[in-house]
């Protein structure tokens, strides 16, 4: 088929299978003697899968995988392919374990100690307003989970928790007693950093999580095409 009937077939801009050609996103089209491009349904295949591929895993992954389960052996292939479906569950273990964390500092009784009156704590403060040893505080400073300022004192520096370290404490003392793990406590901890203007919020992670199932569901859509694809390179 022409140029403009595979990409009818695939939903795509003439422009764009030959822009995803160029990229090695399909294999190369045969010619015709007249020197147009000639695809096949096996074109179509590739063009349709490369569709929910970037959808999942983004544009630039989705090309690199493309390419590479052509030309990998069948079982390097379809590890490929599983590794995607192993990201997204982490993302989605990080995303629900930041989710728990701000769930258990939010259902905390309102008598529990506050900053004080300058929105800040200090190391020995914090420690008893969360219940744990000063040198735990240290220990998850030196893990990147809690990040005090520092104050310059007559005998060196202080370390001086604003809210949000304040915070990060809470969540990370929270998560602790709920049995994570420290690796799971700094995903965690990753995951509402990377939330920027929408940081602490409940709504953001929650359409963080949809977004991976919507991703989710796009890498299965394509499963089959691509077992199809690998199969058949494997075969050539």
């Amino acid at each position: 088929m022409t140029t403009a009937a595979a990409a009818s077939a695939a939903g795509y801009s003439a422009q764009q299978v030959r822009d995803l050609e160029a990229r090695g996103v399909i294999p190369v089209a045969a010619r015709s003697p007249s020197g147009y491009r000639w695809f096949t349904a096996e074109h179509i295949r590739h063009l349709r899968a490369y569709r929910d591929l970037a959808s999942a895993v983004g544009p630039v992954e989705a090309r690199r995988a493309m390419r590479d389960i052509r030309l990998q052996p069948r079982d390097q292939a379809a590890a490929l392919i599983c590794g995607f479906h192993a990201r997204l569950n982490a993302e989605r273990k990080q995303a629900l374990a930041a989710r728990h964390a701000l769930e258990s500092i939010n259902e905390e009784a309102t008598t529990e100690a506050k900053p004080v009156e300058d929105d800040a704590m200090t190391i020995t403060e914090l420690s008893q307003a969360l219940g744990v040893r000063a040198s735990t505080l240290r220990f998850w400073e030196k893990a990147g989970l809690v990040a005090p300022d520092r104050v310059a004192k007559r005998a060196g520096t202080a370390r001086r928790y604003t809210l949000t370290a304040i915070r990060e404490a809470r969540i990370t003392a929270a998560l602790r007693a709920g049995g994570y793990r420290i690796p799971d406590v700094q995903k965690a901890i990753t995951a509402i950093r990377d939330l920027a203007d929408a940081s602490y919020s409940l709504a953001a992670l929650d359409a963080r999580l949809d977004n991976i199932a919507q991703r989710t569901l796009a890498l299965l859509r394509t499963g089959s095409l691509l077992a199809e694809i690998i199969e058949s390179a494997s075969a050539a």
